[in-house]
């Protein structure tokens, strides 16, 4: 049966890339999202070949498991063309696209995913990421190298371990069926949203029961105000619900939306490649899928990285105790050009330092003991010397004894 809900689709270059790489589509049944890499054209060109040949699948299926089966035949067909596509377009070398790709079934969500775009469900008040991300920093997540925080900020977030790409003609792909209900809200987007737009604001934006169309505008205005350094591309999803139903024309969003196709310009000279000989210079991915063998070189890296951050904050540590040191080594030497004249149990002394004390550490020393007992001097003189007389030299303080030398026995 056709998908009773709404849905929307929106698509943004964001305020940092020239041109939209990111495709997205919202139809009767199929709701898809595909992020670009590969350069100037070579995304356009690779997310809007994928969501053409998803586009096909937009149809009831009697059956969730003919459904999976013809959308990750969808999925494989659309890497096939894309190698079909850099053998008459060489240029276009190294190009590649993510895809996550839901098909409406009865009450089940049949899913299809590969890359690093995504796929949440909001359900009772709850976001929950659905699709694992095929990078690297996911990688070092599920070993424990790394927290999802530490993720979001890692200089390698955006290097792929898995897209759909020019090179493999039998991608991994990844399938799963979920049971879904009425009230069910499904976000698919690019990274373009979810590496700005943290969880707690996207479940936000979400709660409150916009119809989707207004809901992705949100989400969106979030991510721009975020600084969108990337294309941004959002669809979601309502089962059910009191928003308009699908209205028969499909919503096609992103590179996949121009009416003519994609106007890739023709190949540069340049300097060709063993692997792909000729390559568009301009083609400079803002992804990349590194080889197997190239997986613990990263790691290693990250290491080190981790190893260097740690004797980074160790010498800074230091530092700040240096200085601290030095710091204090210069108010102690200043403190001990001062003196005061105190008392002792008896007589009256004359101190180096001055009078306060930095918890067990004393600040003064006894310098010099006077023949002046206390006993000899006037009840408010005696006073006067147990609370110290400061004073700003050692002659100032031999001063002040000889002052109090004349008046000892009585004022």
């Amino acid at each position: 049966m056709v998908f009773q809900g709404s849905s929307a689709a929106i698509s943004h270059t964001g305020k940092v890339r020239s041109n939209n790489q990111d495709s997205g589509y919202a139809g009767s049944n199929l709701f898809a999202v595909a992020d670009g890499m590969g350069g100037h054209a070579g995304g356009d060109v690779a997310s809007s070949l994928a969501v053409h040949r998803l586009e096909q699948v937009d149809q009831p299926f009697d059956s969730t498991t003919t459904a999976e089966r013809e959308l990750r035949d969808a999925v494989t067909d659309a890497a096939r063309e894309l190698i079909d596509t850099v053998h008459v377009r060489p240029e276009l070398a190294g190009m590649g696209t993510t895809v996550s790709a839901l098909v409406m079934v009865d009450d089940y969500a049949v899913i299809a995913h590969i890359g690093d775009s995504r796929i949440y469900l909001y359900r009772d008040d709850a976001l929950t990421q659905i699709t694992t991300d095929h990078t690297f920093v996911q990688r070092l997540v599920d070993s424990g190298r790394i927290t999802p925080e530490e993720a979001r900020y890692h200089p390698r977030r955006s290097v792929l371990m898995r897209v759909l790409g020019d090179m493999d003609p039998d991608p991994e792909i990844d399938t799963f069926i979920m049971p879904t209900q009425p009230g069910d809200r499904w976000l698919l987007c690019s990274d373009g949203l979810s590496g700005v737009v943290d969880d707690p604001h996207t479940a936000k934006a979400l709660s409150q029961g916009l119809a989707p169309g207004r809901t992705a505008d949100n989400l969106l205005k979030q991510a721009l105000d975020g600084g969108a350094p990337d294309n941004v591309t959002i669809v979601i999803v309502d089962v059910g619900g009191q928003h308009p139903l699908f209205s028969g024309t499909p919503t096609i969003v992103g590179s996949a939306s121009t009416p003519a196709g994609v106007d890739v310009p023709a190949a540069r000279p340049g300097r060709a490649s063993w692997l792909h000989p000729n390559r568009q210079a301009a083609n400079e991915p803002t992804h990349f899928e590194p080889a197997a063998e190239f997986l613990e070189e990263l790691i290693e890296e990250d290491r080190r990285r981790a190893k260097r951050r740690r004797w980074g904050w160790i010498a800074g540590v230091l530092l700040v105790l240096v200085a601290f040191a030095i710091v204090a080594f210069v108010a102690y030497q200043w403190t001990q050009t001062r003196y005061f004249v105190g008392a002792d149990e008896d007589t009256v002394v004359i101190f180096q330092g001055i009078q306060q004390d930095i918890g067990p550490i004393s600040l003064s020393t006894e310098y010099e003991e006077t023949d002046i007992r206390l006993d000899d001097l006037s009840p408010f003189t005696r006073a006067t010397v147990e609370r110290t007389i400061s004073a700003s030299s050692l002659e100032e303080a031999q001063s002040i004894v000889d002052r109090l030398r004349a008046v000892s026995g009585g004022d």
